[in-house]
């Protein structure tokens, strides 16, 4: 980003003020004759406003002969409406002036760029001009593609949720048609014994590193928590557009109150699945976002003030930080947690566990944990990558982000999806008498956050033009932490579908 020459006064009306000259050579017009060919435009930014117009125009005519031509526009007039001391909309005019054709031109080309400024009162008021720069939008509407996103996303969801309805009504009727018979056929049926139902002793077997699980559960909740309250106050009307740090204030200070959730969620399984040393539970619980955060910001912010950015917070801004998260989210992660050990129960599993672990067989490699995680993160992904593109030209782009009611919808889809195609890989790997769920399920839905990573990288370098260390650092350093979230909402809600799911099967299973 750059100042640029224009040198505009509020309120004063100019014409033809010059703003440079230039001595184009041949390899500069081939530039310019290539790039007006690809319908490159310029953006400037008037008070957060974006302006936008072509450098040049391509005009096309006739069959026989055809004709190609090119031209090159040298005088802006800037149009900007106000309101009392406020600007409310502002565009630009390329037409007042004859462009300069770049066609069988001699080298060097002198050229001359003017502009003139023109002021219009107007009685909109500044809270409604996001209104009006909607309805005038430089580039197509997209309002379209949203709703093709959606409808995909819709079939998607139905295909899934049809294919969960059918294993649940027609395959595990048959199940337990198969597995609940009477006392005087079960020597038949151990001969042929097979599925779900032959792990049903080790199926609730607890997993290890149960600490580690119950604090990712935790946090994902309170992830979940944060997202939808975002969302529905982004409906209600709750985010001004010009001012982008409203939604991460936002953000910081619902992390810091729904800090109890993680330590409610993260204690209660914890004890539930026989876990004792809930200390160190709420410590784990409490630091795995927040320490990963700040060691990634440490790295951006240290990046940031070496190149003397705005983009660096200042001391003081940290210092409050610090204090927030020491004052109200770790007291309240503790307070959660103690809730949550004082109020859980025993397990209370449908099937009792033996002592002894049962052999789980080998399976080909198209039902191992590498094609479920490709599988579990694909599909969610899937129902969410149109979207990701307008939320990352809002996030690293200048674009504003406003179908809040759309992106409201396509989060319902992904948590749908989410917990539909958990349920159906969940269904396979116990089908292959494979009991070890309790981290599969989790990573297998979770390994969305790995694709959304590959999306960032794919923007980056081709949809994107940032460059340097300083845009580097931080744009990857925010994607990753992204990409952790949803590994951990995705990951929780995959797992406590499973967990529904399975308690579900083995309730309904007649046991020895």
């Amino acid at each position: 980003m750059a100042i640029s020459m224009y040198n505009l006064k509020f309120k004063e009306n100019s014409e033809n003020n010059d703003l440079c000259s230039l001595s184009l050579k041949e390899k500069d017009v081939e530039t310019l004759r290539e790039s007006i060919e690809d319908l490159y435009y310029f953006e400037f930014v008037l008070d957060d406003l974006p302006v936008r117009g072509f450098i040049g125009h391509l005009e096309e005519g006739g069959f026989i002969p055809h004709t190609h031509k090119i031209y090159l526009w040298m005088h802006h007039h800037f149009h900007i409406e106000y309101n009392g001391d406020q600007i409310i909309y502002a565009n630009i005019s390329t037409r007042d002036r004859q462009p300069v054709s770049l066609d069988d031109v001699t080298t060097p080309l002198d050229v001359k760029f003017t502009y003139s400024v023109s002021w219009h009162d107007t009685k909109l008021e500044y809270k409604n001009r996001a209104a009006r720069l909607g309805k005038t939008s430089f580039f197509p509407k997209t309002l379209e593609v949203h709703w093709l996103s959606i409808i995909n996303s819709m079939v998607l969801v139905f295909l899934l949720i049809g294919f969960v309805v059918i294993i649940m009504m027609r395959v595990l009727k048959n199940d337990f048609a198969r597995y609940n018979i009477d006392e005087e056929d079960v020597e038949e049926l151990d001969q042929d014994e097979n599925g779900w139902k032959i792990i049903h002793t080790d199926v609730f077997r607890f997993p290890v590193y149960k600490n580690l699980l119950c604090s990712m559960l935790g946090v994902g909740s309170q992830f979940i928590a944060l997202a939808t309250c975002i969302l529905l106050m982004a409906l209600l009307g709750m985010f001004n557009v010009h001012r982008h740090g409203s939604m991460n204030t936002a953000a910081i200070l619902l992390y810091a109150f729904t800090s109890c959730i993680s330590g409610y969620v993260s204690s209660n399984m914890y004890k539930c699945l026989g876990g004792d040393n809930w200390v160190w539970n709420i410590i784990l619980t409490s630091s795995l976002f927040s320490v990963p955060f700040f060691f990634v910001w440490s790295i951006v912010n240290s990046v940031a003030w070496h190149w003397d950015s705005t983009q660096a917070l200042p001391f003081t801004t940290i210092l409050l930080l610090i204090i927030m998260w020491i004052l109200i989210g770790y007291p309240l992660t503790v307070i959660g947690g103690i809730m949550g050990k004082n109020f859980a129960g025993s397990f209370d599993a449908p099937c009792r566990t033996k002592n002894i672990a049962r052999e789980i067989p080998t399976v080909p490699w198209y039902r191992s944990v590498f094609m479920h995680c490709v599988i579990g993160g694909f599909l969610p992904f899937s129902a969410i990558s149109v979207e990701l593109y307008y939320i990352f030209a809002t996030l690293w782009g200048r674009e504003q982000y406003t179908l809040y009611g759309i992106l409201f919808v396509v989060y319902g889809i992904l948590l749908s999806v989410t917990a539909c195609i958990s349920v159906a890989l969940t269904y396979f790997q116990l089908s292959n008498e494979d009991y070890r769920w309790w981290w599969r399920s989790i990573f297998s839905a979770g390994s969305t956050g790995v694709f959304v990573f590959l999306y960032s990288i794919f923007y980056y370098y081709k949809r994107s033009s940032m460059s340097g260390s300083l845009q580097t650092v931080e744009f990857f350093g925010y994607s990753i932490l992204a990409c952790y979230m949803f590994f951990l909402m995705l990951g929780t809600v995959s797992f406590f579908a499973s967990l529904k799911f399975i308690r579900y099967i083995y309730v309904n299973l007649k046991m020895d």
